[in-house]
């Protein structure tokens, strides 16, 4: 058992870092150098084919991690080879002009209270966009690392980009120097009290409530492990997953909701709560896109349906729209659940 648990551990180290390697190290830290190196990238593969398609095609045509809504309504998509903006009817690489698709990496992508747009990349640090012109920073400006693949911003302003800290001046690079339990931390929730939740790959998660740092432990003892999204729901319990499947917290008292993995959780305008991930988080190929129905949350063994599933990292990053629609990440890139009918922007636009 414990050979069978070692083992799945492995497969979900490798499902999770394999776009992320060399975080530490070996990251170029000048995009010019990475557009000069050349390309890894087999003619017949798959990462050759999109990189082909993502020359020409309009729409996401790669792995598509993070899904955010802009203050206008946009659709932000962060796609590995471009972050591409959504208007409504057509879809815009915002990137291209500074990293061309076969040497782009995105991971995640945020528009900040000051209307400035903020991409993460596997390892070429962070561009910030204000609608005219980029910047760019690398650990030449104050990174600790060029691998950025998860952005917030808190209450005060500040922006999280892993384990940098932007004050609108200048990064921070914090570790356990600092006091954090985790050298590989990500900022993954500020809650309506104030509390900062953290999560990290393969490491254990933590809350901060302004005077100390706590590795949170369920029932038996132990911490919770590879958390990668959390949110607050609107009674103010928290959700997150990690390797024994979906938690809910209500402050007091920690529950199993399911054995189902939660790679992205949200809430939606009518309650429910909708998840990405493995079907069974210590093994498996197979991934979902489950709802958890409202009314039933807080029962013992809540309602879930099944709404697709697919193979390994079939669906990844997720939001709800202004309009009530779901948008979901995957391997080949974007999807919209309208309430009715499923949108794959890829094959609507006759790549498949």
């Amino acid at each position: 058992m414990k050979h069978l648990y070692t083992c799945s551990l492995l497969l979900l180290s490798l499902l999770f870092t394999r776009c992320a390697q060399n975080q530490t190290g070996a990251q170029q830290d000048d995009t010019h150098k990475q557009q000069d190196a050349k390309p890894q990238l087999k003619e017949n593969s798959a990462g050759a084919l999109a990189v082909r398609l993502a020359a020409t095609a309009k729409v996401p045509v790669s792995m598509v991690r993070h899904i955010k809504q802009a203050r206008n309504g946009d659709i932000l998509v962060a796609s590995f080879l471009g972050v591409l903006r959504y208007d409504g009817k057509s879809f815009t690489n915002l990137t291209s002009t500074v990293i061309p698709p076969r040497f782009s990496s995105f991971w995640d992508v945020l528009e900040d209270r000051k209307g400035h747009l903020w991409f993460g990349t596997r390892d070429s640090g962070i561009y910030r966009y204000d609608g005219k012109s980029f910047q760019h920073f690398t650990i030449k400006n104050g990174l600790g690392s060029n691998t950025v693949i998860h952005i917030y911003e808190d209450r005060a302003g500040k922006i999280w980009f892993g384990g940098n800290l932007y004050d609108g001046i200048s990064f921070r690079h914090l570790t356990t120097k600092d006091g954090f339990p985790s050298n590989q931390i990500r900022l993954l929730l500020e809650d309506k009290t104030g509390k900062r939740w953290f999560g990290a790959q393969l490491e254990n998660m933590f809350v901060y409530d302004g005077k100390n740092y706590t590795v949170l432990k369920n029932k038996d003892g132990k911490p919770f492990n590879n958390v990668w999204s959390i949110i607050e729901d609107k009674k103010g319990s928290i959700w997150f997953g990690d390797f024994d499947g979906l938690w809910r917290y209500d402050g007091k008292t920690f529950t199993n909701v399911s054995k189902r993995g939660a790679y992205a959780i949200i809430q939606d305008k009518k309650g429910n709560i909708w998840t990405t991930g493995p079907v069974n988080p210590r093994g498996g190929e197979a991934w979902a896109l489950s709802r958890y129905d409202a009314k039933t949350l807080y029962n013992k063994t809540p309602t879930v349906t099944e709404m697709r599933r697919g193979r390994t990292m079939a669906f990844l990053g997720m939001l709800e729209a202004n309009d009530g629609s779901i948008w979901y990440g995957s391997g080949t890139g974007v999807h919209r659940y309208d309430g009715k009918t499923f949108t794959d922007f890829r094959s609507k636009e006759g790549l498949e």
